[in-house]
């Protein structure tokens, strides 16, 4: 080869992941046909090639910048192809050189190098050249103990090797240091340093080394005690086997932990549930404790914690669902069909909680079911009535023996999906006592900022309540706590009139009974006239179970005589005595003629509104007041203001106004073994008073509601639907009703609209000129003018 400025151009064979050094023999393989061709052009020649190595290995068309600018000349010692075709090639390294330029790039490699010699700056006799002998043969004895053996032969000769320039040869021929660590190494131009570095780089070396045994020695005791468990647990199934059971604690703890996995739930509860699924292989089969905990795991796998039906929203449907399940509930539609559409819009929602308030009987429980059909939910009743411990709620803890989940969460496991609708059925009936308040505990349950997270005492995780649609019923709201009722919206379902009770028997009732009783509409027919009379003389509810059971008695004597030959059956009004015996009520009816004292009041119970005469008889006496009729606070206090508001009107309606004085007065209420209370007979007892004292008769045909005050003036009353719907079957043509009350008119069904004439009143003075029967203002006072009317103006 020439040589040029002490310069020289070699054949050059870019390495990829090794680092030649002087002095080192290596052989390697050799792909690239390049780096092949270099290695013949060498042995044609001086044998030497010029070894640089790669920055990066990828490269398979090395450029200047993908090499490193410092490798080694070495000398080709031989070439060889291996069996698999590959050419494999033995070199021994010369000097150290640096890379100038790449001057030719086919048929193979030439670089222009400059030849540099490591400086050796280490005196061999002094103090320095031996501490860094002894540290550099300290760092190799720490490599060597930890590293794979080398042969003892070898160890011994760098041991003894006292050279410090061949010490370090030996060592970086024999060590694995990463290749950016032997490249820096071969750069550096003082021994020295050289040694230095190499000092650290094999501390750091031997920190990894401890680290990798360390390491294995972990795993290695891992696979043995994973072993050592496996042989135990395949003695103990063997064990189990010979002793007859069937079951294998192991077997079955893995089973267990494989659901809970695979439930996803939360890692502090997947821990919990996991460690309580371990400690079945630590306790006996016989063992109490060992069934608790089966049970326990059963019960909270059993749950459908994943599991969620998709809404079918469909107002259309949802109003066809709702009207063929029930006739009527107007309102109660309107809202359910309102709350369907607001989920429509906005599916994550958070559930409202709606409370279902009426008499018995009135479809509560049944539109619950239906709502759950509208929407394609699952459904479950819980009956809350005599629930009087708060464990019911919330569950029992499961230290107790024969501990159970509550209500709540028992009522998700048999929905069979985490959205149901669960309907809370008598939730004004719960109790407390020493046990605990229910209701207390049902404040979480409803409480949709609280219930996403609700605990159950036996299973001690959190349960998502939160996607759960709960609707409560209640025959009334006054035993509701406060608190919880404030988390309820609710809505009031009133009791069924005359017609609603005609249409949901001949639509629902009837149909029903004649599946259930084996017949057909074609052989057994009920009359309206039948059907009409089955409400006004044989029931008297808010609701319609009696009626359904009376059209279930009709039925039977049905049934009896088809049996007995008869291919029809035709019921009319005039057959029921026959079928049903003799009338049980009798019907409200006004008096034949007007009468003096007697006026029609009316007043709302819960099976719906009735006619309430009160009658006032005036008598001789010393002023005494008698009250009567199984009257409450209310209604009595009522009877006081009738007393002092009559003594202000006395003398305009021709009454001596010193009647406190002279005459006794009682007021009844009929039927006095049912208890009366409230506000609204009011204007009643006045007209009643007014008309006693002054003779006059007050109208037949006329019906009244409203509070009255010490001034005349009528405050509004409830219930004017149901009153109403009494003064028409009774026969009434004119009502008067307190003038805030005229809005609620419109509620009232159309064929009471049509037979009655409402009066709105807003004093005294309008009720007094409809019900009396003379024309008030043609009446003469009374002589004797009393002071107070002419500072009371009513």
């Amino acid at each position: 080869m020439k040589r040029n400025d002490n310069l020289e151009r070699i054949p050059t064979l870019p390495a990829r992941g090794i680092v030649v050094f002087p002095g080192m023999i290596l052989h390697f393989d050799v792909g690239r046909d390049k780096s092949i061709d270099a290695l013949k052009a060498a042995t044609s020649g001086d044998k030497r090639v010029f070894i640089v190595t790669q920055k990066e290995g990828g490269a398979f068309e090395p450029t200047s910048d993908d090499l490193y600018k410092v490798g080694v000349i070495a000398e080709v010692r031989q070439i060889v192809k291996t069996p698999d075709g590959n050419t494999r090639v033995l070199v021994e390294g010369i000097t150290r050189a640096k890379l100038i330029e790449i001057t030719e790039t086919n048929p193979y490699y030439v670089c222009a190098v400059a030849p540099s010699p490591v400086k050796n700056d280490a005196a061999a006799e002094s103090t320095e050249t031996a501490a860094l002998s002894r540290l550099l043969k300290d760092s190799f004895r720490g490599y060597n103990e930890l590293a794979p053996k080398m042969p003892r032969e070898l160890y011994e000769s760098i041991i003894g090797e006292e050279d410090l320039q061949k010490l370090f040869d030996l060592i970086i021929f024999n060590v694995y240091i990463k290749l950016q660590d032997k490249q820096m190494l071969l750069e550096l131009n003082s021994l020295k340093r050289r040694v230095q570095i190499l000092i650290g780089v094999m501390k750091n070396e031997i920190s990894l080394l401890q680290l990798e045994l360390q390491i294995a020695e972990e795993v290695r005791e891992a696979v043995e005690q994973n072993q050592r468990e496996f042989y135990i647990r395949e003695q103990v199934r063997a064990l189990n086997r010979q002793l007859g059971f069937d079951s294998d604690p192991a077997e079955e703890a893995e089973e267990y932990i494989a659901v809970i996995e695979s439930l996803g739930f939360e890692p502090d509860v997947e821990d919990k549930l996991c460690r309580e699924a371990m400690r079945i292989l630590h306790l006996p089969s016989s063992s109490s404790e060992l069934a608790a905990i089966k049970t326990y795991l059963d019960t909270v796998l059993e749950l459908p914690w994943k599991i969620e039906t998709k809404d079918k929203i469909d107002l259309v449907k949802a109003q066809k669902q709702l009207d063929k399940d029930h006739y009527g509930l107007k309102k109660v539609k309107e809202r359910v069909v309102e709350l369907l559409a607001v989920r429509a819009l906005n599916p994550d929602i958070k559930a409202q909680i709606i409370c279902l308030v009426g008499p018995p009987g009135v479809g509560k429980t049944s539109v619950g079911k239906s709502i759950a059909k509208a929407i394609g939910r699952n459904y479950v009743r819980v009956s809350l009535g005599g629930v009087r411990d708060e464990a019911e709620i919330r569950g029992h803890r499961k230290t107790y023996l024969a501990s159970m989940p509550g209500r709540i969460v028992n009522a998700l496991k048999q929905a069979k999906s985490m959205n149901p609708v669960i309907l809370l059925d008598e939730i004004d009936k719960m109790g407390s006592d020493y046990k605990g308040d229910p209701a207390s505990a049902m404040l979480e349950v409803l409480d949709p900022e609280q219930n996403n997270a609700f605990i159950d005492h036996y299973l001690e995780i959190p349960v998502d309540l939160s996607k759960v649609l709960f609707i409560t019923t209640a025959n009334t709201t006054d035993t509701i706590p406060a608190p919880l009722l404030d988390r309820m919206e609710v809505i009031e379902l009133g009791s069924y009139t005359r017609e609603e009770k005609f249409n949901i028997g001949k639509k629902h009732l009837l149909p029903k009974q004649l599946k259930e009783h084996g017949e057909k509409a074609t052989n057994v027919k009920v009359r309206d006239d039948a059907l009409y009379s089955l409400i006004d003389f044989y029931t008297r509810e808010a609701g319609v179970r009696k009626l359904e059971r009376k059209i279930a008695a009709l039925c039977r004597k049905s049934a009896k005589k088809l049996i007995d030959g008869e291919t029809k059956v035709v019921i009319t009004a005039a057959d029921l005595k026959e079928y049903l015996g003799v009338k049980k009520y009798t019907p409200e009816m006004i008096a034949k003629e007007n009468e003096v004292g007697t006026v029609n009041g009316l007043a709302w119970t819960s099976v719906g509104g009735v006619i309430m005469p009160l009658e006032v008889v005036v008598t001789e006496g010393t002023g005494k007041i008698e009250i009567t009729g199984s009257l409450g606070d209310v209604m009595t206090e009522s009877a006081k203001i009738a007393v002092t508001l009559a003594r202000v009107l006395a003398a305009k309606y021709g009454i001596d106004p010193d009647f406190h004085k002279t005459k006794d007065i009682h007021i009844h209420a009929p039927e006095g073994a049912t208890p009366k209370d409230g506000p609204s007979a009011g204007v009643t007892m006045t007209t009643a008073l007014i008309s006693a004292l002054s003779g006059i008769p007050v109208k037949k045909d006329v019906a009244m509601t409203g509070e009255i005050t010490l001034h005349g003036k009528v405050l509004p009353i409830g219930g004017l639907r149901e009153k109403s719907m009494a003064a028409y079957k009774a026969g009434i043509k004119v009502v008067l009703v307190p003038a805030e009350n005229v809005p609620d008119i419109e509620e009232i069904d159309d064929i009471v609209k049509e037979k009655l004439t409402f009066i709105p009143a807003e004093n005294i003075r309008t009720v007094l000129e409809t019900a009396l029967a003379v024309d008030v203002k043609k009446l003469t006072p009374f002589a004797k003018v009393n002071t107070v009317t002419e500072v009371v103006k009513v």
